[in-house]
């Protein structure tokens, strides 16, 4: 759906009528989809949800609306490796549950079947926070290489090799490839 209306809001961020993806849980506890609809989106890939919804951006919203905005992208689209809702991350599960796990892959495996996207990695060093993280970080980038996505992250990876989070980067950092299978042969 092409936006109605445009307007630049207080906090310098374009908001529109778009058609909000959301999916979730019913009881509220996790969050696998949310953006706005776009032919051609920016689809970022994080730890896990903070406690954003259509309408109620958080911070981290709203700077991959700008980069998406910014970088020629009509709409994007926010997925975590884990979707438990936490606004702390280490509030997040020691054991991750494997219906919570199942579910994320089936939204993930959904949004990118119908056409390869650009896939923002942003999951930053928290990707080590809990063991298992890494282990479903792994299976997403099989979905996502199955379906012919490229990936890219915001300028270079931490002295780590993470890519870096949307909040702890200038307005104005490039979108760059990012090799996954580099990454991961050298990160884990």
């Amino acid at each position: 759906m092409a936006p109605v209306e445009i307007q630049e809001s207080v906090d310098g961020i374009v908001e529109s009528e778009r058609e909000w993806l959301y999916e979730h849980a019913a009881d509220g506890s996790a969050r696998f989809v949310l953006g706005e609809a776009g032919q051609n989106p920016l689809v970022c890939v994080g730890i896990n949800p903070s406690t954003a919804v259509p309408n109620a951006p958080d911070p981290t919203i709203k700077r991959v609306r700008r980069f998406a905005a910014d970088n020629g992208y009509d709409g994007w689209t926010m997925l975590n490796v884990y979707p438990q809702i936490a606004t702390d991350p280490k509030d997040i599960d020691r054991e991750h549950r494997a219906h919570l796990k199942a579910e994320n892959e089936q939204h993930i495996t959904r949004l990118v079947s119908d056409r390869p996207v650009t896939l923002l990695a942003a999951w930053g060093g928290l990707v080590t926070s809990r063991p298992y993280l890494p282990a479903l970080l792994r299976d997403i980038l099989e979905i996502t290489t199955a379906a012919g996505c490229d990936w890219v992250s915001l300028g270079a990876p931490t002295k780590y090799g993470h890519p870096r989070h949307p909040l702890y980067v200038r307005g104005d950092t490039l979108l760059q490839s990012f090799d996954t299978g580099e990454y991961l042969r050298a990160s884990f």
